[in-house]
């Protein structure tokens, strides 16, 4: 024990020294390119002069690295991660001129910009080298992985030699999409998992150590939905990623930190069971908690106030390391000038179909596919190596490209490839960890092409409901087609045949209609009415409304209550069924598949359904749906591979169904992730609850 002790300290010297030796070459090389960056005194010093203020330098910036930089860090947690990810440069330059203002040799100085790419290159080198010099030492390997978890996790008892858990969602990838990509070669790691031979015809596959089965979404095809569900058991009353509550006067969104804290109280309410999460687990960059005892940037977390609130501790565990952080950030510039050129691109080829990309988006897509990446695959790895007993973590990256560059552009394809790069990371430092680990890997939900409902049309779904209502629309609005056609109904159920010259039928009693997007589900509520309206009331408030939003091209079927059938679907050409005889003649959801008319029922059984839900039109041939928001790949509602997520898991997990049968609702995957935990550690892990019959929103908290 002694002897290896003396060994590990005298290799972790002869690196410290190896990288303390190649940061004062890299000083000196850019002292020699960079004129604002000198080492010497004006009169000139001697190399011996040279060499001593440059190698104090780097020992002094290393230093400062190490210690300062983690209290910059710790003291910037509040500032927005977008703002914190541009502050990297300047930090680090910052500490590079304090470095060179106490060296004691010579009189180096540089100008403030050029200290930002000095200290770049510097804490590159440094990484790299410290990564290569411990390449062939498993203990260094692990203590540097070990350095990007959470610093404030403690001591751990040792854990058992039954298997721990990873689950990795990767948001928005369809299950068609994932074995296309996987045929193309861009997921090799997934590849040789299924025992896939990529871009080979002649048979020759490996043995596989996992396998895939699709599964199908519940009618909102959407994170906040499947996610809550795969982590807590339920989601019911989950109509869309946002609906109005009409008991409350709020509009709930999945990903606004107080709905998911409420939306997480709710579901922790109904089944009585903290979650998927509670026997030794951790939840990474999703957006509810699953019972976790360790969180990092989750959304039901960071909400709360005060020390218990660790959501923001994964940016600490990563950005301490100044390398980590100069890495992330020329990544993030990277990614943000090429989004910049890939939707330039898109402009100049007049690609169709096609959404705006200005404004901050840029900015978002570098954190979702850069910043957030990178966060969360540290602190899994950090979790691995701490022999956590389950994880869960979210990928966003595919989901966020896909929205604006289309679920099947090219854009998207070279996001999967990163991706698969990161689990084959996960997966080596997985060798490392003190338990062997079954890595599953999933998605909460596909996306479906197609152009927007107002490219299409020329006004979007609110202006057509407020035609509908007739109310006061904007004049391109008013010019299209469907505009024309919304006001000739709305004139024909009044009774008025001549359209009076600028005046717009709004009735001074009623509260403006409130419209709501969830991809290409559309909700549409009253708010002055306190209950969920039926059919009769809205044809004798708004005559010409229902029909209008049935017969419009854009729009496949709505889904409203009536007094005399219960749920009632209305489509095209006076189409009406009952739900309860959906089974016999599907009307208007058959373009959507099997399984639809269920997800509909289901839905309108919520307490929180609004006055009326609108799906859009979609095309069984080429997926195609209709986006009430500005995405040209979308999510929410039915139609297309958007409801055709996927489950990878390796073989060791018991199937997930039997053999003919179908995985339906994200209810039925957390039962089933519930199952291949107590398969892995038994009784400690306990048997999902059952969620109560019957809504509850009265038990929403004060």
């Amino acid at each position: 024990m002694r002897g290896g002790w003396w060994r590990r300290a005298a290799s972790q010297v002869g690196r410290s020294v190896a990288v303390w030796g190649v940061s004062t070459v890299t000083m000196l090389v850019l002292a020699g390119i960079l004129p604002d960056f000198q080492l010497q005194s004006a009169d000139g010093d001697s190399a011996t002069t040279i060499a001593v203020t440059a190698a104090l330098g780097a020992g002094a910036f290393g230093v400062l690295s190490a210690v300062v930089w983690p209290l910059l860090v710790r003291l910037l947690l509040l500032v927005p991660a977008l703002v914190l990810g541009l502050l990297v440069f300047f930090l680090n330059g910052s500490l590079l001129l304090l470095a060179l203002r106490v060296n004691p040799s010579g009189q180096p100085e540089a100008a403030p910009e050029t200290a930002v790419i000095v200290a770049a290159a510097m804490s590159a080198v440094a990484s790299a080298t410290g990564a290569a010099l411990a390449v062939r030492d498993d203990d260094a390997y692990r203590r540097r992985l070990a350095r990007l978890a959470d610093r404030r996790r403690g001591r751990r008892p040792p854990c058992d030699s039954t298997p721990g858990t990873l689950v990795v969602q990767l948001d928005g990838v369809g299950h068609d999409v994932l074995r296309d990509a996987v045929d193309e070669g861009l997921m090799p790691t997934v590849a040789r998992w299924l025992g896939a031979a990529p871009g080979r015809e002649d048979g020759d596959h490996r043995e596989p150590t996992h396998r895939i089965v699709p599964w199908r979404t519940d009618w909102s095809s959407q994170t906040g939905a499947s996610q809550l569900a795969i982590l807590h058991g339920t989601n019911h009353d989950i109509p869309a990623f946002r609906w109005y509550e009409k008991d409350t006067g709020e509009v709930m969104v999945c990903n606004r930190p107080t709905s998911a804290v409420e939306l997480q109280r709710r579901a922790v309410a109904r089944t009585r069971d903290g979650g998927l999460l509670t026997a030794d687990g951790a939840s990474r960059g999703n957006l509810f908690s699953g019972g976790a005892g360790e969180s990092a940037l989750v959304l039901s977390v960071s909400a709360r106030r005060g020390p218990g609130n660790r959501s923001r501790a994964g940016y600490f565990a990563y950005f301490s390391d100044p390398a980590n952080a100069v890495r992330t950030a020329l990544s993030f510039v990277a990614e943000v000038a090429r989004e910049i050129g890939q939707s330039l691109q898109a402009r100049i080829r007049r690609q169709r179909p096609r959404v705006s990309r200005g404004g901050l988006y840029p900015l978002v897509r570098a954190f979702a596919t850069v910043v957030e990446r990178d966060v969360v695959v540290a602190a899994v790895m950090g979790d691995l190596l701490a022999g956590r007993t389950a994880v869960y973590a979210d990928l966003v990256a595919y989901d966020e490209v896909a929205h604006h560059s289309g679920p099947r552009s090219r854009d998207a394809a070279k996001v999967l490839g990163r991706l698969d790069r990161a689990l084959a990371l996960i997966e080596k430092v997985a060798e490392h960890a003190p338990r062997p680990y079954r890595i599953v890997v999933l998605s909460d939900h596909g996306q479906s092409p197609g152009e927007t409902f107002r490219a299409r049309y020329g006004l979007t779904l609110g202006d057509l409901v407020r035609a509908g209502c007739g109310l006061h629309v904007p004049r391109r609005a008013r010019r299209t087609r469907s505009g024309a056609e919304a006001r000739a109904a709305v004139r024909a159920a009044l009774r008025r045949p001549v359209e009076e010259g600028g005046e717009h039928h709004r009735p001074a009693r009623h509260s403006e209609p409130l419209v709501l997007a969830s991809g290409n589900l559309g909700l549409v509520s009253f708010p002055d009415v306190p209950h969920r309206m039926s059919r009769e009331e809205l044809d004798a408030r708004h005559p010409g409304l229902l029909t209008t939003l049935a017969n419009h091209p854009g729009i496949g079927f709505l889904l409203v209550r009536s007094e005399e059938h219960g749920g009632l679907v209305l489509g095209a050409r006076g189409a009406e069924i009952p739900l309860d005889e959906l089974d016999g003649d599907p009307g208007p959801l058959a373009a959507f598949g099997p399984g639809a008319a269920d997800a509909v029922r289901r839905t309108h059984s919520f307490p929180h359904a609004p006055d009326i839900l609108v799906n859009s039109f979609h095309d069984p041939a080429d997926g195609e749906v209709l986006a009430f928001e500005e995405q040209i790949g979308s999510h929410g509602g039915l139609g297309g591979a958007q409801t055709r997520p996927f489950l990878l898991a390796p073989l060791a997990c018991s199937p997930p169904v039997a053999a003919d049968g179908e995985l339906v609702g994200a209810e039925q995957i957390h039962r089933v992730l519930r199952r291949w935990l107590r398969e892995a550690n038994g009784p400690q892990v306990p048997l999902p609850a059952q969620a109560e019959p019957g809504p509850a929103p009265e038990e929403r908290a004060a």
